[in-house]
């Protein structure tokens, strides 16, 4: 089958709206959202504006009967999560939760060694994510002024426990306990027009999580830490057979067979090269790119009525994790996640 879908901009800035319809083909746009959701002609909506305008605009779109697909996180809170999770189950339209780091290449084939048995029982997960986002000063930004700003919804707790929570849940065992400590290390930065602003913030995490399954997962997030590692965000699993590093696109393996006997000297050079002893896995299918490959998946499921798991339920879970995270941190303690 082939599904074509023709869509519409919608949106508050109208000069980004006509550049963004400029750069693909001429794209119809439109600031009025009231009127495309009361039109016929467009069944799905999709939500992509920052987090605190998301619950007021889906919980309109399924009054409107239209199937909804969201980035994450769903809501700004576990409540509104799950009201727009009830009220979409009760209006009987599709909807889903963007979890895009399922499809990441590097994460299918992490995904294919765990279904193959490769890592034997595994023990232990750690994830380094994060890369440095200039302040505004000196250098503009890569991240929007929002991401710091606490009452615009910003900190990447909020942001990056999302990913944390779908990924673990997906890969490793369900989530059943937390402990997050957060920082806001940059406390003034620069918005888009060069205004200086209090970023209040936090811009790095260190969580360790605890799944049903045994296995413990560390992640650390930063927006201010410069990369020395293979890529934006690297993953190690280590089982009792085998251990692997993805990156994005990259999955580097390292069987028990091939694994050296290191000894502690620091007294001499060590006499093992421990990247060599990394095997890269070859592209042996195609790889889309991620969002691509699940809205794809989300838009058959709208056609077609196809199974899609990853819907406004799963992404609550997010949100509740990323909650949790941060009543950790207050606390300084671990904390369970019940389930929903």
């Amino acid at each position: 089958e082939v599904i074509m879908p023709q869509p519409v901009l919608a949106g508050r800035n109208e000069n980004r709206l006509r550049a963004l319809s400029a750069a693909h083909g001429d794209l119809p746009w439109s600031t009025d959202l009231d009127a495309l959701l009361g039109d016929a002609h467009y069944p799905v909506y999709f939500d992509a504006q920052t987090t605190l305008l998301r619950f007021a605009a889906v919980k309109k779109a399924i009054a409107a009967g239209k199937h909804v697909y969201v980035e994450k996180p769903a809501a700004a809170s576990v409540e509104e999560a799950l009201t727009l999770h009830r009220l979409a189950r009760e209006a009987g339209v599709k909807h889903g939760v963007v979890q895009d780091k399922l499809w990441l290449p590097g994460f299918l084939k992490l995904k294919y060694l765990i279904d193959t048995g490769f890592f034997g029982e595994i023990l232990a997960v750690r994830g380094e994510f994060g890369y440095w986002v200039f302040t505004g000063e000196d250098q503009p930004a890569q991240r929007p002024s929002w991401n710091y700003r606490k009452d615009d919804g910003g900190g990447i707790i909020v942001d990056m426990l999302c990913h944390w929570r779908y990924v673990i849940d997906n890969l490793f065992g369900n989530v059943r306990a937390v402990s997050c400590f957060g920082a806001t290390h940059i406390k003034k930065r620069w918005d888009e027009a060069g205004r200086p602003y209090d970023a209040d913030a936090d811009d790095a995490a260190f969580a360790t999580f605890i799944t049903d399954t045994g296995v413990i997962c560390q992640f650390n997030s930063s927006w201010v830490t410069r990369v020395r590692r293979d890529d934006l965000l690297t993953v190690q699993v280590d089982g009792t057979k085998g251990s692997a590093v993805a990156g994005l696109r990259e999955c580097y393996i390292q069987p028990d067979a091939a694994t050296p006997r290191p000894v502690w000297n620091p007294d001499i050079p060590s006499p093992i090269d421990y990247r060599a002893g990394w095997t890269r896995m070859p592209d042996n299918r195609p790889y889309d790119n991620a969002f691509k490959a699940q809205w794809e998946r989300f838009l058959r499921h709208v056609a077609l009525d196809e199974p899609f798991r990853w819907d406004l339920r799963e992404g609550a879970k997010g949100v509740q994790l990323a909650e949790l995270g941060l009543k950790s941190w207050r606390n300084r303690a671990w904390v369970d996640v019940p389930g929903l």
